[in-house]
Protein backbone atom coordinates (compact mmCIF):
# COMPACT_ATOMS: atom_id res chain seq x y z
CA UNK A 1 0.00 0.00 0.00
CA UNK A 2 2.87 2.12 0.94
CA UNK A 3 4.39 1.22 -2.25
CA UNK A 4 1.67 2.11 -4.64
CA UNK A 5 0.92 5.58 -2.51
CA UNK A 6 4.66 6.62 -3.32
CA UNK A 7 3.66 5.97 -7.00
CA UNK A 8 1.46 7.95 -7.09
CA UNK A 9 2.58 10.46 -5.41
CA UNK A 10 5.23 10.31 -8.30
CA UNK A 11 2.89 10.12 -10.90
CA UNK A 12 1.14 13.53 -9.34
CA UNK A 13 4.59 15.09 -9.59
CA UNK A 14 5.27 14.12 -13.19
CA UNK A 15 1.46 15.80 -13.98
CA UNK A 16 2.34 18.90 -12.09
CA UNK A 17 5.59 19.25 -13.51
CA UNK A 18 4.46 18.40 -16.67
CA UNK A 19 1.78 20.87 -16.48
CA UNK A 20 3.90 23.87 -15.14
CA UNK A 21 6.33 23.47 -18.82
CA UNK A 22 3.39 25.52 -20.42
CA UNK A 23 2.27 28.87 -19.25
CA UNK A 24 -1.78 27.99 -18.73
CA UNK A 25 -2.66 30.83 -21.08
CA UNK A 26 -1.50 28.20 -23.92
CA UNK A 27 -4.08 26.10 -22.67
CA UNK A 28 -6.94 28.52 -24.06
CA UNK A 29 -5.12 30.82 -26.63
CA UNK A 30 -2.54 29.73 -28.99
CA UNK A 31 1.38 30.00 -28.00
CA UNK A 32 4.16 29.60 -30.97
CA UNK A 33 4.96 26.07 -30.67
CA UNK A 34 8.86 24.88 -28.78
CA UNK A 35 11.06 22.12 -27.39
CA UNK A 36 12.12 22.21 -24.35
CA UNK A 37 15.89 21.04 -24.72
CA UNK A 38 17.09 22.00 -20.91
CA UNK A 39 16.33 22.86 -18.00
CA UNK A 40 17.94 24.00 -14.40
CA UNK A 41 17.91 26.16 -11.55
CA UNK A 42 16.47 28.98 -12.63
CA UNK A 43 16.40 28.91 -16.15
CA UNK A 44 14.69 26.83 -19.21
CA UNK A 45 15.62 26.37 -22.87
CA UNK A 46 13.54 26.17 -25.61
CA UNK A 47 14.20 25.43 -29.38
CA UNK A 48 11.62 27.78 -31.17
CA UNK A 49 10.13 26.92 -34.99
CA UNK A 50 9.84 28.95 -37.85
CA UNK A 51 6.90 31.47 -36.86
CA UNK A 52 5.57 35.59 -37.96
CA UNK A 53 5.32 38.01 -35.71
CA UNK A 54 3.71 41.32 -36.19
CA UNK A 55 5.79 44.22 -34.33
CA UNK A 56 6.00 47.70 -33.59
CA UNK A 57 8.27 50.64 -34.68
CA UNK A 58 10.74 51.07 -31.69
CA UNK A 59 8.66 52.99 -28.98
CA UNK A 60 10.90 55.34 -27.00
CA UNK A 61 10.08 55.98 -23.59
CA UNK A 62 11.39 56.08 -19.89
CA UNK A 63 9.10 53.18 -18.42
CA UNK A 64 8.97 49.78 -19.94
CA UNK A 65 5.31 49.76 -18.32
CA UNK A 66 4.31 52.83 -20.57
CA UNK A 67 6.20 51.90 -23.40
CA UNK A 68 4.56 48.56 -23.60
CA UNK A 69 1.06 49.51 -23.30
CA UNK A 70 1.32 52.04 -25.97
CA UNK A 71 2.26 48.84 -28.27
CA UNK A 72 0.01 46.48 -26.96
CA UNK A 73 -2.36 49.20 -28.18
CA UNK A 74 -1.44 49.51 -31.61
CA UNK A 75 -1.38 45.61 -31.77
CA UNK A 76 -5.14 45.48 -29.89
CA UNK A 77 -6.01 48.01 -32.89
CA UNK A 78 -4.22 45.74 -35.70
CA UNK A 79 -6.49 42.45 -34.29
CA UNK A 80 -9.44 44.09 -34.32
CA UNK A 81 -9.20 45.04 -38.01
CA UNK A 82 -6.85 47.59 -38.71
CA UNK A 83 -4.99 46.19 -40.73
CA UNK A 84 -5.02 46.18 -44.79
CA UNK A 85 -7.13 43.18 -44.79
CA UNK A 86 -9.61 44.73 -42.45
CA UNK A 87 -9.40 41.12 -40.86
CA UNK A 88 -10.10 40.00 -37.15
CA UNK A 89 -7.31 37.63 -35.84
CA UNK A 90 -7.36 35.98 -32.43
CA UNK A 91 -5.40 36.72 -29.71
CA UNK A 92 -2.23 34.73 -28.87
CA UNK A 93 0.19 34.52 -26.01
CA UNK A 94 3.41 35.86 -25.46
CA UNK A 95 3.05 39.48 -26.38
CA UNK A 96 6.82 40.36 -26.43
CA UNK A 97 8.70 44.02 -25.39
CA UNK A 98 12.44 43.90 -26.54
CA UNK A 99 14.50 45.94 -24.70
CA UNK A 100 17.52 47.98 -25.76
CA UNK A 101 18.17 49.92 -22.99
CA UNK A 102 19.83 53.42 -22.43
CA UNK A 103 22.88 54.60 -21.81
CA UNK A 104 21.72 56.35 -18.66
CA UNK A 105 18.67 56.12 -15.80
CA UNK A 106 17.21 59.34 -17.23
CA UNK A 107 17.55 58.41 -20.82
CA UNK A 108 14.77 57.18 -22.75
CA UNK A 109 15.20 53.24 -23.46
CA UNK A 110 13.92 51.85 -26.91
CA UNK A 111 10.88 49.18 -27.00
CA UNK A 112 9.45 47.41 -29.90
CA UNK A 113 6.29 45.12 -28.64
CA UNK A 114 5.38 41.97 -31.00
CA UNK A 115 2.27 40.21 -31.54
CA UNK A 116 3.05 36.09 -32.38
CA UNK A 117 0.45 35.63 -35.62
CA UNK A 118 -1.76 32.53 -35.46
CA UNK A 119 -1.22 29.80 -38.01
CA UNK A 120 -4.49 30.82 -39.40
CA UNK A 121 -2.55 33.71 -40.87
CA UNK A 122 1.21 32.58 -41.03
CA UNK A 123 1.61 32.23 -44.38
CA UNK A 124 0.21 35.99 -45.11
CA UNK A 125 0.26 38.25 -42.18
CA UNK A 126 -1.95 41.12 -42.67
CA UNK A 127 0.40 44.07 -43.22
CA UNK A 128 -0.33 47.38 -41.40
CA UNK A 129 0.44 50.90 -41.51
CA UNK A 130 3.37 51.64 -38.62
CA UNK A 131 3.84 47.75 -38.15
CA UNK A 132 5.76 45.38 -39.35
CA UNK A 133 6.34 41.51 -40.08
CA UNK A 134 9.16 39.90 -38.54
CA UNK A 135 9.98 36.45 -39.18
CA UNK A 136 12.01 33.46 -37.37
CA UNK A 137 13.06 31.07 -40.19
CA UNK A 138 14.26 28.20 -38.74
CA UNK A 139 15.52 27.12 -35.16
CA UNK A 140 15.46 30.19 -32.96
CA UNK A 141 16.74 29.13 -29.12
CA UNK A 142 15.83 31.12 -26.14
CA UNK A 143 17.31 31.29 -22.13
CA UNK A 144 13.92 31.91 -20.32
CA UNK A 145 13.23 32.83 -16.76
CA UNK A 146 9.50 32.87 -15.41
CA UNK A 147 8.08 35.12 -13.39
CA UNK A 148 4.88 36.05 -11.85
CA UNK A 149 2.44 39.06 -11.12
CA UNK A 150 2.60 42.55 -12.94
CA UNK A 151 5.53 43.69 -14.05
CA UNK A 152 6.72 46.51 -12.99
CA UNK A 153 9.67 49.03 -14.55
CA UNK A 154 12.29 47.60 -11.77
CA UNK A 155 11.61 44.13 -12.20
CA UNK A 156 12.57 44.20 -15.90
CA UNK A 157 16.52 44.62 -14.99
CA UNK A 158 16.34 42.51 -11.75
CA UNK A 159 14.80 39.69 -14.03
CA UNK A 160 16.89 39.89 -16.67
CA UNK A 161 20.51 39.67 -14.00
CA UNK A 162 19.02 36.49 -12.27
CA UNK A 163 18.63 34.37 -15.44
CA UNK A 164 21.81 35.71 -16.47
CA UNK A 165 23.72 34.49 -13.40
CA UNK A 166 21.78 31.13 -13.79
CA UNK A 167 23.42 30.88 -16.67
CA UNK A 168 26.95 31.32 -15.66
CA UNK A 169 28.98 28.07 -15.62
CA UNK A 170 26.74 26.44 -18.01
CA UNK A 171 27.03 25.39 -21.90
CA UNK A 172 24.52 27.74 -22.71
CA UNK A 173 26.41 30.53 -21.25
CA UNK A 174 28.94 31.14 -24.23
CA UNK A 175 25.66 31.08 -27.11
CA UNK A 176 23.83 33.41 -25.14
CA UNK A 177 27.08 35.79 -24.32
CA UNK A 178 27.92 35.79 -28.44
CA UNK A 179 24.55 36.93 -29.40
CA UNK A 180 24.29 39.67 -27.06
CA UNK A 181 27.87 40.62 -28.27
CA UNK A 182 26.49 40.54 -31.88
CA UNK A 183 23.66 42.73 -30.93
CA UNK A 184 23.69 45.04 -27.96
CA UNK A 185 21.09 47.11 -28.34
CA UNK A 186 18.23 43.79 -27.54
CA UNK A 187 20.45 42.02 -24.95
CA UNK A 188 16.67 40.43 -23.78
CA UNK A 189 13.03 40.16 -24.10
CA UNK A 190 9.90 40.30 -21.74
CA UNK A 191 7.29 37.75 -22.54
CA UNK A 192 3.60 38.79 -21.07
CA UNK A 193 1.39 35.33 -21.29
CA UNK A 194 -2.16 37.39 -19.58
CA UNK A 195 -4.76 40.17 -20.30
CA UNK A 196 -4.21 43.35 -18.58
CA UNK A 197 -7.50 42.26 -16.91
CA UNK A 198 -6.00 39.36 -15.51
CA UNK A 199 -5.40 40.06 -12.26
CA UNK A 200 -4.13 36.49 -10.73
CA UNK A 201 -2.17 33.71 -12.37
CA UNK A 202 -0.33 36.12 -13.98
CA UNK A 203 2.70 34.24 -16.19
CA UNK A 204 5.69 36.55 -17.59
CA UNK A 205 9.19 35.31 -18.81
CA UNK A 206 12.12 37.06 -19.70
CA UNK A 207 13.95 35.84 -22.73
CA UNK A 208 17.89 35.94 -24.18
CA UNK A 209 17.32 34.74 -27.65
CA UNK A 210 20.62 33.30 -29.07
CA UNK A 211 21.29 30.71 -32.13
CA UNK A 212 23.01 26.98 -31.12
CA UNK A 213 23.65 24.19 -33.59
CA UNK A 214 21.24 21.45 -33.43
CA UNK A 215 23.87 19.01 -32.61
CA UNK A 216 25.54 21.13 -29.56
CA UNK A 217 21.52 21.44 -28.10
CA UNK A 218 21.08 17.69 -27.74
CA UNK A 219 24.50 17.11 -26.30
Amino acid sequence: MARRASLLLAAALLVAVAAAAVPPTCERIECPAYEVVDSANGFEIRRYTDAMWITTAPIEDISFVAATRTGFLQLFDYIQGKNAYNETIEMTAPVLTRVSPSDGPFCASAFAVSFYVPAKNQADPPPAEGLRVDRWAGARYAAVRRFGGFVADADVGEQAARLEASLQGTRWAAAVNDARRADPASPYTVAQYNSPFEFTGRVNEIWMLFDADDDASTS
